[in-house]
């Protein structure tokens, strides 16, 4: 399994402007789509994005038009630009490689378990 890294997680104003961002090292982006999964609190984990590898991008509907999703395969970099956040954000954020139609809510467990990248995440956390 890939090691990845998540990072840019902080404490934050509801309304604000904040990336996070993926390091997914050795990882060959043309054999797998990646995406960001949220863990919040008594919830399972919950799939917010995905790009594939020609970079065609997904959103679950509560972040359409806030948060986009970008790939940096030169620098196995995949970001997460989280605009306009929201309380209901709150959550920690977890990136993986994922197949082409990946589990939309599932256990972190069973993701952890199941696919070739999972990261420890890393924790927004926006107050209103």
């Amino acid at each position: 399994q890939v090691k990845v890294v998540e990072t840019g997680g902080s404490t934050v104003q509801a309304g604000g402007s904040l990336r996070l961002s993926c390091q997914l090292p050795g990882f060959s982006f043309s054999v797998s789509d990646i995406a960001w999964y949220r863990h919040s609190p008594g919830n399972e984990c919950e799939l917010v994005s995905s790009i594939s590898s020609d970079g065609r991008a997904y959103y679950i509907d509560s972040v359409k038009g806030r948060f986009t999703v970008s790939q940096d395969k030169a620098q196995n970099m995949m970001y997460l630009q989280m605009n306009t956040r929201k309380p209901e954000d709150t959550a920690v954020y977890h990136c993986a490689a994922v197949p082409p139609r990946p589990l939309m809510v599932a256990t972190c467990e069973r993701l952890s378990n199941a696919l070739d990248a999972w990261g420890q995440g890393t924790l927004v956390t926006v107050s209103s």
